[in-house]
């Protein structure tokens, strides 16, 4: 039985999967490797680069023309600056693929008969050279995990591959494809000899660089009714625009809220158990709180200077604040954190939600606030009690916290997400938006009011706009009230709040501390001072 597939490359007969050679452009890379091009192929993390690189060397070696061959040199990074067993361990892996995939022996039999006799800084490009002379065919290589090799072992691979690029495709491979989740030219390589060399200067011979996308809405469709058709298992088409907006068809989320809605939910390994849009909304928070291999990743690329900057931004809402280089951009991007069209934005709904709560784990488990205090007779929440609270807690303890987060421009609004994730984990949920120039984050709270029934009964919906004081206190307000309301009707809200954080350190807190209540049109909105 097929499942969605949620780690290492897909196989056709165990995973449901879009084909690997649709999602790369196929002629584009025909046309390189006809060219003798080198290039590289990147994508971020669980992106489908292996499923794809594998599936193209099968494709290559059925038409015949060219031997290809796939290589994963990512055990190499083991070696970190050590040249001498890095460059081993590649020699060694690159054989070995060769005697899998092409049941061809020579490689090995030359590294035990020669290699050891060649200098390291030698080796790789030699045994490449004796390869590509003694085969019948040109020699099509493909190395993936390159961006994962550290220091000296980077720059040897690197270094072997352009001294012996003139010598395609004779004694070279005719074209080779280095992947990774980098572009090369964001590789920057500490040396032993305390140097930093850019992945750009030690390999100036790419002749382009090509991205792995996302799935398309189409595909991240077509591969959910694959299960449907494979078992009968009805789905609510409803979910397809929340799971686009969760994912943007980034391929492990998508396949990763599959695996959860269908597997990790027991009740739906009954086959007859229909997906409803409720159960996805259930299982996409199962996956947010799961804390998956695929996830903290990206929580631990938030510890990147690089990214800092570009993510302190989006989560503050700020533009004059960013102080990035466009390679810093793009190398977030590259890594899958930011889209760039039509504007700068966090990529999906799902990393939106991750973020903040990485950001604020430490905080969450430290308040000491709970759900019960805030519930009124209906079993609502007392959203004017809750940020009261609120407005005390950050009086008492911001000074304090904002000094421990990482991300200190986004402060304020982190705290209070801290603070009413605290509240609501286990029995509601936080939708949250940024929107960079904005000056705003937008968050929307979903409270089921009857907990036996959960979202299928009645669901207090409030809308909270975070805003930093930065023109005066009138201009603020007006402009916030203006938003909060347009959000508010988005989301058909029951509830309208806007927060005012005043950071000015020569105020007061008596000065910071208030709240009153607008009217914009029909809506009633509590403005609050924090």
């Amino acid at each position: 039985m097929k499942k969605f597939n949620t780690a290492g490359p897909s196989i056709a007969d165990d995973h449901y999967m879009i084909d690997p050679l649709a999602r790369i452009d196929l002629p584009e890379i025909e046309s390189l490797m006809d060219d003798k091009r080198y290039f590289v192929l990147h994508a971020p993390r669980q992106t489908g680069k292996t499923t794809s690189l594998l599936a193209l060397m099968h494709h290559i070696n059925a038409k015949g023309q060219y031997r290809a061959l796939y290589a994963n040199i990512e055990g190499a990074q083991a070696a970190r600056g050590d040249m001498d067993a890095g460059v081993a361990i590649i020699g060694s892996v690159i054989a070995h693929a060769a005697h899998l995939y092409l049941q061809d022996h020579q490689l090995m039999e030359w590294l035990d008969q020669k290699g050891n006799r060649v200098p390291a800084g030698d080796r790789l490009s030699s045994l490449l050279a004796h390869w590509a002379q003694t085969t019948d065919k040109p020699v099509i290589l493909l190395l993936d995990e390159v961006d994962a090799l550290v220091g000296d072992t980077l720059i040897s691979l690197l270094r072997q591959i352009r001294a012996g690029y003139a010598q395609r495709p004779e004694a070279f491979p005719q074209a080779m494809i280095l992947c990774g989740v980098r572009d090369v030219r964001d590789y920057r390589i500490h040396t032993g000899h305390h140097e930093i060399i850019t992945g750009g200067s030690a390999f100036n011979i790419k002749a382009v660089s090509l991205r792995l996308g996302n799935l398309t809405p189409d595909e991240t469709q077509a591969l959910w009714q694959q299960h449907e058709e494979a078992t009968g298992q009805l789905i609510d088409k409803a979910i397809y625009p929340e799971l686009w907006q969760d994912t943007t068809g980034q391929p492990w989320l998508v396949n990763a809220l599959g695996y959860e809605v269908t597997w990790n939910d027991r009740s739906a390994r009954d086959r007859s158990t229909p997906i409803t849009l409720e159960r996805y909304k259930a299982a996409r928070e199962q996956l947010i709180q799961s804390r998956a291999t695929h996830l903290d990743q990206l929580a631990d690329k938030l510890k990147e200077p690089r990214v800092h900057g570009i993510v302190a931004a989006l989560l503050e809402g700020e533009t004059t604040s960013i102080d990035v280089t466009t390679d810093d951009q793009q190398y977030v991007e590259d890594l899958g954190l930011i889209t760039t069209r039509p504007q700068v934005r966090i990529a999906n709904r799902i990393y939106q939600e991750i973020i903040p709560r990485e950001l604020t784990q430490i905080a969450q488990t430290r308040i000491t606030h709970q759900q019960p205090w805030y519930l009124d007779e209906r079993r609502h929440l007392d959203m004017k009690k809750l940020l009261t609270a609120f407005q005390q807690f950050f009086r008492e303890n911001s000074d304090a916290w904002l000094e421990k987060f990482d991300y200190k421009e986004a402060g304020p609004q982190l705290l209070l997400q801290a603070f009413l994730q605290r509240i609501v984990n286990g029995g509601g949920r936080i939708n949250r938006e940024y929107g960079l120039g904005r000056r705003r984050t937008d968050l929307f709270l979903e409270w089921p009011v009857d907990e036996a029934l959960g979202y299928l009964g009645a669901v207090q919906r409030v809308v909270i706009e975070l805003k930093i004081l930065h023109q005066g206190l009138e201009a603020t307000t007006k402009q916030g009230l203006v938003q909060t309301a347009d959000y508010a009707d988005r989301c058909g809200a029951d509830e309208s709040h806007l927060i005012i954080f005043d950071r000015h350190p020569n105020k007061s807190w008596e000065e910071r501390i208030w709240q009153h209540n607008e009217v914009v049109g029909q809506r009633m909105i509590s403005v609050w001072g924090a």
